[in-house]
């Protein structure tokens, strides 16, 4: 008898320690009545977890069952208050272990989701009630907070939901088929808010499970705004490389949805450029991964995209050569119908960067397709300063230079990365490409990446072909005279 009392004591000792001082309140009143104890939404988490630990279940018919008489209360969950309910969960998940208490959240959860997939639910929350930190005060502010969104309402309340939870309520979501844009949007808006007052450790695992979560739901509910705000925050956290891989590959299988604000990611403070050039380039070349599932308007889309991003970071003084030619020449050449704001970028960039040696220039300019150009930039080509002379372009024509590193060969570029000033960064460079190809390949990529050396093949001889053009029609002069250019095609 002795050895069952002290056995309790500590089983109460540890209860008492995950539960506070008002588990013990209770307990002590359900022994001193000889187990009879008024069970309500607000005790029956803290008294079955208790009963459970304590072992205060179904040993004789003598013996209270506290274990049954809480189980029994909660098969009417359907019908707590969602504060109840909210007040519940937080119950739950505060505490130990959570093998005692996880088919109570499980409960929990399941009846709260229940309540979300109700068509006619706006939002359920009971003004009568004073004891709940989510109760209204009068009809007024009740009527205020439904008519935030009838979708949306329940945003704040689950900010208390932690990771596992938060988990656990997402696939519940999308199992009870709750719209996928309503569900990305809570994923966003949980991420948004998660730095306010949760702790590194449980930031970077909220963030970790949302991007997990973020496969299971419809291409077609996410935005790309959305997608980039979550990428801004994975940013600042120590996240698990393949975490934000993964995360950029989805992005980059969106580019064509994104606009040149959402490019306009800030630099990482270690680099001196503007914009986050680096990020770019990998979400261009997971973009060109995705292969024959591009569409040639969605090329055109993302090439229109690129030109923009490049007339936007020309102007940086601190944009490396390398950078800048690589963002050039991510791309193929189909990709554009005309090649004006292309060489307009690089107009810009030569007017900023005026150190840049013969060979650096004619491998900028040897990207511009000559056949794509309007009348107007091929008279501003013909008079043009920055180009580099005949003398420079026969030279390098004969000596077969490589001069496009897009996605498509980029693996043979990098073998030779220390033959160049552009291969600067190669070390850099080589391990976004691989980190990217070793995600892309578990996504089932394996063909195309095999076909990129092959399709090189015909852009280098496209490269061929624009250079000798250049030698043959682009100069009227070796040297002119600098001649401002109005771009009448900008815009």
């Amino acid at each position: 008898m002795n050895e069952v009392f002290c056995s309790q004591m500590l089983s109460l000792k540890f209860v008492v320690e995950f539960g506070g001082s008002h588990v013990f309140e209770l307990m002590a009143r359900f022994c001193h009545s000889n187990g009879t104890i008024e069970i309500t939404p607000s005790n029956v988490v803290l008294l079955n977890c208790a009963a459970h630990y304590m072992e205060i279940g179904s040993n004789g018919p003598e013996k209270p069952n506290l274990v049954d008489q809480t189980e029994k209360f909660l098969e009417g969950i359907s019908y707590w208050t969602w504060s109840e309910l909210l007040r519940a969960l937080k119950q739950c998940q505060n505490l130990l272990p959570a093998t005692i208490s996880s088919f109570l959240l499980e409960k929990v959860l399941d009846c709260l989701v229940g309540r979300l997939t109700l068509p006619t639910l706006a939002s359920p929350f009971t003004c009568s009630s004073n004891n709940s930190q989510f109760s209204c005060d009068t009809s007024s502010t009740c009527s205020t907070r439904n008519n935030w969104s009838q979708t949306t309402w329940w945003f704040e309340d689950l900010l208390v939901l932690n990771a596992n939870s938060f988990d656990k309520v997402i696939r519940m979501m999308i199992s009870q088929k709750l719209d996928h844009a309503t569900i990305f949007r809570f994923i966003v808006f949980r991420l948004r808010s998660i730095y306010r007052s949760v702790r590194l450790a449980e930031e970077c695992k909220i963030t970790e499970v949302s991007i997990n979560l973020l496969s299971l739901l419809d291409r077609s509910s996410l935005s790309c705004k959305g997608l980039f705000d979550i990428l801004l925050a994975a940013r600042l956290k120590a996240l698990n490389k393949f975490y934000k891989l993964k995360l950029e590959h989805l992005i980059g299988s969106m580019l064509d949805q994104s606009t040149l604000d959402h490019l306009l990611v800030p630099s990482p403070h270690r680099n001196h450029h503007v914009y986050d050039v680096n990020l770019v380039l990998r979400l261009a070349k997971t973009f060109l991964l995705e292969g024959s599932k591009i569409s040639r308007n969605q090329l055109g889309k993302v090439a229109s995209l690129m030109d923009s991003y490049l007339i936007e970071v020309a102007p940086d003084f601190f944009l490396k050569p390398s950078k800048f030619a690589a963002l050039v020449m991510v791309l193929p050449d189909s990709a554009r119908e005309s090649c004006d704001r292309l060489y307009q970028a690089i107009d810009m960039y030569l007017q900023v960067h005026v150190q840049l040696s013969e060979e650096e220039k004619v491998r900028l300019w040897s990207v511009v397709n000559r056949d794509k150009l309007s009348a107007e930039a091929l008279e501003h080509l013909a008079r043009h300063s920055n180009l580099p002379s005949r003398k420079t372009l026969q030279s390098l024509i004969t000596q077969q230079s490589k001069i496009n590193i897009s996605i498509h060969d980029h693996f043979s570029y990098l073998k030779d990365s220390s033959q160049s000033t552009f291969h600067m960064d190669a070390k850099e460079e080589q391990e976004d490409v691989e980190q990217i190809l070793i995600y892309a390949r578990r996504r089932g990529h394996s063909k195309k990446i095999d076909n990129l050396e092959t399709e090189s093949q015909g852009m280098q001889k496209r490269d061929g072909r624009m250079g000798k053009s250049l030698c043959n029609g682009a100069f009227r002069e070796e040297n002119c005279d600098e001649t401002k250019f109005a771009w009448p095609w900008k815009g």
